[in-house]
């Protein structure tokens, strides 16, 4: 480069002013805290953000779910079994959707057993008594007419045979009377009943019939009619209520040993009981995921089961944390023959398969909860996990430069582990603790859906346990499984992402960053 190439003007530069002292400029920005950037990056993961409210949501209901749900686990009601779901607001709306129905194609004596409910009761069984006909030939080639029908389960259960007591009678009629409901209809006669052995309890065969190679087949009059086969009034029926059929006498009961025979129509029967009788909050029959195979409310078993298995994988996730990380520490600190000593110890446990252990406590604790076994086996292997990671945070960390700094100035090794190395490990440590509690919901439901585990007692219950009992009505009534298998692959694959999310917020290494 030539002298004078470059030609620099005199306006550029500036003089320092001797006098005046320079010192550091004052920091603007103010400083953010561990856990306030680990915030920072955790949010802009979007997955994990989208995981974090689908866990909220979950937990919620597990814990919201069987309070404001007027059922209990322990309820069962064996007529209204296989109910389907159905939602109060749907049904309100008249929409095809949640409103405890369901398409079915039936023959001609089928449709004519739940047509007729709706037309002595009311209660439709077939929704809105709307159906169409189709012609299909039959194996021997004969043509069949087929009724399609939306099925409605909840009035499917019609009428039933009561054995109640006088003071019962009495209480039902005047219910009756105060609510203008009919809950007793006219008792049939006994030698009109259906003579097959399968319909002859059957209180909703309020018609004529009759037995054709071992079927009830309904018997119609000249208009295609159905023929009542009521009781004529006798004189000696204690029924006063002013609800009647058509204002005709009949009786509505027969005398037994314990009292009387009625018909009741279950549904409004149900609401008398519940609302006059035990008061227990139910006003009408309404399962928003329907009922199970023992007339179980599906909602708050698979939310008691969620809350039982939330429950317990937090405090087997927080035992193994603390046990773990004490012990990995010590192991990773220290070294030497105490860590060869303590290892050596961790593998002999781990060797043992889990199946071992929780078969050997169940033998040896028959008489203890399945709670409290289930605890045990997994306290008694799940810290080991914790314990590797720990340690191995602690050999990568414990001859770090601040490390040896605090240790030349004198600090315990108490505070050298917990107030240095411990922070560090941290991130890993609650992405390991966080991505436990999946692992260990997963291996409860397991157990319990195998039957190794019995959860299935009073008010206690679990997702497991609702897979294993729905598992032979998967084609039938697949609402049964349905909710509890969305409610697990929801709580995996979220807990999943939400762990990947916290492993990357707290990773020392990204501290600051911006991406």
């Amino acid at each position: 480069m030539k002298p004078n190439e470059y030609k620099i003007s005199n306006e550029k530069f500036v003089f320092a002013k001797t006098e005046d002292k320079i010192h550091d400029k004052e920091l603007v920005t103010k400083p953010i805290s561990y856990f306030h950037d680990a915030f920072n990056r955790f949010r802009k993961n979007k997955a994990s953000i989208v995981a974090a409210i689908i866990i909220l949501f979950l937990v919620f209901y597990a814990i919201i779910g069987p309070i404001v749900s007027p059922y209990s686990v322990s309820y069962n009601d064996s007529r209204f079994r296989y109910l389907l779901p159905k939602s109060k607001i749907t049904t309100a709306l008249d929409l095809d959707f949640l409103d405890g129905c369901k398409k079915k194609s039936v023959t001609k004596n089928t449709f004519y057993y739940y047509y007729s409910m709706g037309v002595e009761t009311g209660h439709n069984a077939i929704k809105d008594q709307k159906y169409s006909t189709y012609v299909k030939k039959d194996a021997k080639g004969k043509n069949v007419t087929w009724y399609k029908i939306r099925y409605d389960s909840y009035q499917a259960v019609g009428t039933v045979f009561l054995n109640v007591d006088e003071e019962e009678y009495q209480s039902i009629q005047r219910y009756q009377d105060e609510t203008g409901i009919q809950v007793i209809y006219p008792i049939t006669q006994l030698s009109l009943r259906p003579q097959a052995p399968q319909d002859e309890n059957d209180a909703n065969y309020w018609y004529q019939t009759e037995k054709k190679a071992g079927k009830t087949h309904v018997v119609l009059d000249e208009n295609g009619e159905f023929i009542n086969i009521y009781e004529p009034y006798s004189g000696k029926d204690n029924y006063t209520s002013r609800v009647r059929i058509d204002n005709y006498e009949y009786d509505y009961s027969l005398e037994n040993q314990t009292g009387y025979q009625i018909r009741v129509n279950y549904y409004e029967y149900y609401i008398y009981h519940h609302s006059n009788v035990l008061n227990d909050g139910i006003s009408e029959p309404s399962f928003l995921f329907g009922t199970s195979q023992s007339g179980q409310d599906i909602f708050v078993c698979l939310a008691s089961g969620a809350r039982f298995s939330f429950i317990l994988a937090i405090i087997v996730a927080s035992v193994n944390l603390f046990v773990g990380a004490i012990y990995g520490a010590i192991e990773g600190y220290y070294g030497g023959k105490l860590d060869l000593f303590m290892e050596r110890f961790v593998e002999i446990l781990s060797a043992v398969p889990f199946m071992i252990v929780i078969t050997l406590l169940k033998y040896h604790m028959k008489t203890s909860p399945q709670v409290l076994v289930l605890f045990i086996a997994f306290f008694l292997t799940g810290w080991i996990g914790m314990a590797g990671r720990t340690r191995m945070q602690f050999y990568r960390f414990k001859n770090q430069e601040y490390v040896l700094a605090a240790r030349t100035l004198g600090a315990s090794d108490k505070r050298i582990m917990f107030k240095h190395i411990f922070p560090n490990a941290l991130g890993t440590l609650i992405t390991s603790c966080v991505l436990i509690i999946p692992s260990m919901i997963f291996s409860e439901t397991s157990l319990s859906y195998l039957g190794i585990i019995n959860l299935n007692s009073g008010d206690t219950t679990s997702v497991g346990t609702l897979l294993a009992n729905s598992q032979p009505y998967l084609t039938t009534y697949p609402h049964m499984i349905f909710f509890p298998a969305i409610y697990i692959c929801l709580l995996m694959l979220s807990f999943n992402l939400f762990g990947n999310g916290l492993r990357d917020a707290f990773n020392p290494s990204l501290r600051g960053s911006e991406d």
